[in-house]
């Protein structure tokens, strides 16, 4: 059983600690979507599995976390990609890593607004994670897999927070959307008892995720066209899942817009904003 934290932490430090020695759960759909291609684990395309893990922050963040503990000493260059991370586990030994996996539902069953945010979180993830990749492509960006992975697990400590820590995370969340003037650090702050970059910042290094991903930490980065694409993905994903007439929306496509040298009714339909947003974006620029 996975014993649940339901007071603040002493600091960042103390969060990663307990970090440290959980077993991180995926969801039902990933166990069973590999448990269907067990069978087929010695002539599988490692692509066909890296979609799947990608699919899932949190079966993503345990392949980066096997990498970093079953490290070789003749491995010095970062892996950035899930794919590649795949080819370097084994097909079969992988899925022999994947035997009786806790499943974040059946964790989350005595707390269902806990599970519900993190379905939202992870719904906001993916499309990060999708539109970042697209956007790389289109600025022709070698990296784009791990701009995308990076978009990906942008909140991961969030997603951790619901799972470990489902009450907490549904009373900053709460909190957060009853009062939007205040400020999301000071929320984590009073109920965390450390921000969630600051704990984020420590997983990185010691999970071994895309080093990308301290880069959106750093405000000395903050221009840098990677950084940005990052960025502008997770925070379309995140004023989009209120809907698109978010008050936010207008200024991410002017943002997005000059990252991507396109036009307003181009991003739209790349975004797949609703027709009728598109078809208007098409009128003005016709006037």
């Amino acid at each position: 059983m996975t014993l649940m934290v339901d007071f603040p932490f002493p600091g960042a430090a103390a969060w990663v600690e307990h970090f440290k020695e959980v077993e991180l759960p995926i969801l039902r759909l990933t166990a069973n979507r590999l448990a269907e291609l067990r069978d087929s684990a010695e002539t599988i395309n490692t692509r066909t599995l890296a979609n799947i893990v990608e699919h899932d922050p949190l079966m993503t963040l345990r392949v980066f976390r096997y990498m970093k503990e079953n490290r070789s000493q003749r491995q010095n260059a970062e892996i950035t990609t899930i794919e590649r991370s795949l080819v370097m586990i084994g097909t079969m030994k992988f899925f022999d890593s994947c035997q009786e996996l806790p499943i974040i539902e059946h964790q989350l069953k005595t707390h269902p607004k806990a599970m519900l945010g993190l379905l939202k979180v992870i719904a906001r993830s993916r499309n990060a994670s999708t539109w970042a990749r697209d956007w790389a492509l289109l600025r022709q960006n070698t990296r784009y897999e791990e701009i995308s992975l990076a978009a990906l697990l942008h909140d991961f400590v969030e997603i951790l927070m619901c799972c470990f820590a489902p009450t907490l995370a549904t009373r900053a969340r709460e909190r957060l959307a009853a009062n939007p003037g205040l400020r999301t650090s000071a929320v984590q702050e009073e109920v965390f008892g450390a921000t969630l970059p600051a704990i984020m910042r420590e997983l990185i290094e010691l999970w071994g995720l895309p080093e990308l991903l301290l880069s959106l930490l750093d405000p000395a980065d903050a221009g840098t066209a990677n950084v940005r694409n990052v960025h502008l993905a997770v925070d379309l994903a995140r004023h989009s899942a209120n809907g698109w007439n978010d008050p936010a929306l207008p200024d991410d496509f002017r943002a997005i817009e000059e990252l991507l040298h396109i036009g307003h009714s181009q991003l739209l339909e790349r975004v797949g904003a609703p027709e009728e947003m598109v078809v208007a974006a098409r009128l003005a620029e016709g006037e």
